[in-house]
């Protein structure tokens, strides 16, 4: 995985490069992401990004899971990204699909609960380790 397209940002008070490896499923997995509905997943996702100052570094939207690597500030927790990413797209969805609902997710939510999440930088862990053991010998 390339870095190249993330970069420091800054807040009034801090700088930082904080991105996140996002993955979740529809409930009961079902394969519904194909065609018009992946897009408009899509698309949604990128507004939530941009009314949310979330960065969108990659995205790939399976039929039945979606990746997203992005970037936000750290004022934000990650499980506060996470429920904002499901809670307006499944919204969104269900108001432009709403046959959906019905078909497939028996007026339940279109998310399933979990998901996984992981952290990205521009140096490994062992470099920091190594960084942070070496300060008294500056």
């Amino acid at each position: 995985m390339s870095l190249k397209n993330t970069k420091t940002k800054t807040t009034s008070h801090s700088k930082y490069n904080i991105n996140y490896h996002i993955v979740f499923c529809p409930k009961y997995r079902h394969n519904i992401f194909k065609d018009e509905l992946g897009y408009e997943l899509s698309k949604c996702f990128k507004v939530i990004f941009h009314c949310y100052s979330y960065a969108l570094i990659e995205q790939e939207i399976m039929p039945d899971h979606v990746h997203l690597f992005i970037s936000a500030p750290p004022t934000v927790a990650p499980v506060d990204i996470v429920k904002k990413l499901k809670s307006v797209s499944a919204n969104e969805i269900f108001k432009g699909f709403p046959k959906l609902k019905q078909s497939k997710f028996w007026s339940s939510g279109l998310w399933s609960r979990g998901y996984y999440i992981d952290t990205a930088g521009t140096v490994s862990s062992e470099t920091i380790q190594k960084y942070i053991q070496n300060q008294k010998n500056v």
